[in-house]
């Protein structure tokens, strides 16, 4: 199966793509292109995938710099392959020819571009991670790199959507303490519940940050199981593990 690549014009001319899970060679829970060393797949098929996305991506499966997620603030400036993932949810880079990734499975993945200067990053942000600042802190690292804020484009791809995403008062209330404006990122779900509107938040974010251009691709990963791993969807299921959807920009 041919593997399914979101793109988006303002990311150019980088190349870039939000990886669905389609075209893997994973089973079961994982069908598909589950590229999650952290997931229980077996590791020679999750190679397997990483190797066809590195290709996708024009570049050897070595080329493909993560780090080890840990819904933080922290960025990465990346100048060579590391021997081991850092502990971060953000990379940037100037270098040619690596392939900055994250995974998610309902989080944001938000990739940016800074085209004059060169500058590209990858961002994991998960409503934690949003809430610590690390897209700010992304664009604050492009910059040091020499990227203006105004010229970066930001890309939020595949993520859980406020029809999906209930939430507990607990994260209302730690959001909104932040920010009481950001109250209008949640609609009233049932009881004390609420919905939590992960994508507007992220791209609200963004804008305050003062980038050029911020867009949410439109895909939920919750509702669309042919096309995306959904962490949330596995819980409600019951289901043992869940795949890793991986996105990657490079110059």
């Amino acid at each position: 199966m041919t593997l399914e690549i979101i793109t988006d014009p303002a990311l150019s001319p980088f190349t870039h793509g939000f990886f669905t899970r389609k075209g893997g060679a994973s089973s079961g829970v994982f069908y598909g292109l589950n590229c999650g060393h952290g997931s229980t797949d077996q590791t020679e098929i999750v190679r397997i995938n990483r190797a066809r996305a590195a290709a996708a991506m024009q570049v050897p499966p070595q080329s493909l710099i993560g780090v080890h997620q840990v819904h933080s603030a922290k960025v990465v400036t990346v100048n060579g392959a590391p021997v081991a993932p850092v502990r971060a949810d953000a990379l940037v880079t100037s270098t040619p020819g690596l392939a900055l990734t994250v995974l998610t499975a309902d989080c944001q993945p938000v990739l940016l571009a800074e085209a004059r200067a060169g500058v590209v990053g990858a961002v994991h942000a998960g409503w934690r991670g949003a809430l610590a600042g690390v897209l700010e802190a992304t664009v604050e690292a492009m910059e040091e790199l020499g990227a203006s804020r105004g010229g970066i484009s930001a890309v939020i791809g595949p993520t859980i959507s406020q029809r999906s995403y209930e939430v507990g008062p607990e994260l209302f209330a730690e959001v909104v303490a932040n920010d009481p404006y950001h109250a209008r990122f949640f609609a009233q779900g049932r009881g004390d519940r609420m919905q939590f509107d992960l994508p507007r938040y992220g791209l609200a974010r963004l804008r305050t940050a003062g980038v050029g251009k911020a867009s949410w691709t439109g895909h939920c990963t919750y509702s669309d199981e042919t096309r995306f791993y959904s962490y949330r969807r596995s819980v409600h299921r019951r289901e043992a593990d869940y795949g890793r959807l991986i996105s990657a920009i490079r110059i």
